[in-house]
């Protein structure tokens, strides 16, 4: 990746709950993550929005349904709106999951992780060379969580990972909240973890809270960031030249106001360990 990304500080996925009180709090968010996928075939209004936040904040488009991992390619109609859409808004990166989201021309309708092969990297390692021909700011990769281990496996998760990000020359988006729900789910130490992946190439993090359900630890993005997910975060930024930390919430979204404080509490991270001023 290359090390001259500029460093955004701390921000927050946008969701139009939000948008009113994002213009009165400005000083306190440095950047917003857009879904991507909201703004492709949008209406006109919708389009106004994108163009009201792209004029006042640095935006990051975050994609969800390119399906990098479908060994059939990625789908070209999909791949031309997206890049109009990415290279229009000319962000200093983008992100999408190491996951599929279509197989067989059959839209799962959510991230399922890949096998954790060879021959899946290299699958996935030619979907991002063909998808880098068409959108040009640089792409950053997500870890994602998974309930079922898919049968095969020749790596561990983070090995994986760290194939991916070797073979394509990409950087990272860590979420440090879903490695810390599949440690949780499966039994592992997610700091040891930081070991083996290639921290020299994170990027970006994502954190939020999740809640447990019938024993399972489930990424909802509509809780309160707990403790064992800020230690893991210092873990990581005190490693890794992370350039910005972002903090999603999907469910029970709050006024902006009770979410300011774990925006601080992760600048606060940032400074402690020089990540900017």
């Amino acid at each position: 990746m290359d090390k001259a990304l500029p460093s955004l500080g701390v921000g927050i996925g946008y969701r139009e709950p939000i948008l009113s009180e994002l213009f009165l709090r400005r000083g306190s968010v440095d950047f917003l993550e857009i879904v991507a996928d909201h703004y492709l075939d949008a209406p006109r209004e919708k389009m106004k929005e994108l163009e009201l936040l792209s004029e006042n904040f640095i935006l990051v488009p975050h994609a969800i349904n390119l399906s990098l991992g479908t060994a059939e390619g990625v789908d070209e109609d999909y791949l031309g709106k997206l890049a109009a859409l990415v290279n229009w808004l000319d962000p200093p990166w983008w992100s999408e999951h190491i996951a599929f989201t279509r197989a067989g021309g059959v839209e799962i309708g959510h991230l399922s992780p890949l096998p954790r092969t060879r021959q899946a990297g290299d699958v996935f390692s030619r979907n991002v060379e063909r998808v880098s021909e068409r959108i040009h700011p640089p792409l950053i990769l997500e870890n994602i969580t998974w309930l079922v281990d898919i049968p095969g496996a020749e790596m561990s998760e983070a090995q994986f990972v760290a194939s991916v990000a070797d073979q394509t020359g990409c950087g990272l988006l860590l979420d440090v909240t879903n490695m810390y729900t599949n440690a949780v789910n499966h039994g592992f130490d997610a700091s040891a973890m930081l070991e083996v992946l290639p921290m020299d190439r994170v990027v970006q993090l994502h954190f939020a809270g999740g809640h447990t359900q019938e024993g399972v630890l489930i990424d909802s993005h509509g809780y309160a960031t707990p403790d064992e997910v800020w230690d893991l975060m210092g873990s990581v930024v005190a490693r890794a030249p992370v350039k910005g930390i972002l903090l999603e919430r999907d469910e029970n979204i709050p006024p902006l106001d009770a979410l300011l404080p774990e925006l601080e509490q992760a600048r606060e991270i940032g400074r402690r360990y020089r990540r900017w001023d």
